[in-house]
């Protein structure tokens, strides 16, 4: 797949990804497979593995500020 914003081949990655949940926290989700330019900053999401990170998003808890957690979890 071509970079949409420089045209470059897109490669398999694995890389961290903070995802503001509510108002006050952050999530960290670990080893998220994207699509990852190698020469620009742009990078995609599968539709399904974002499926799996809402999952992991919503039950996380409430009262937590920072939570860490694995794609695979």
């Amino acid at each position: 797949m071509k970079c949409t914003s420089c045209g470059a081949n897109m490669v398999k990655a694995q890389t961290d990804l903070p995802f503001k949940v509510g108002r006050q926290a952050i999530v960290v989700v670990r080893d998220t497979p994207v699509l990852e330019c190698p020469a620009c900053p742009e990078f995609l999401i599968a539709d399904s593995d974002m499926e799996r990170i809402e999952e992991v998003l919503v039950v996380r808890s409430p009262t937590t500020e920072l939570e860490v957690v694995s794609f695979a979890a």
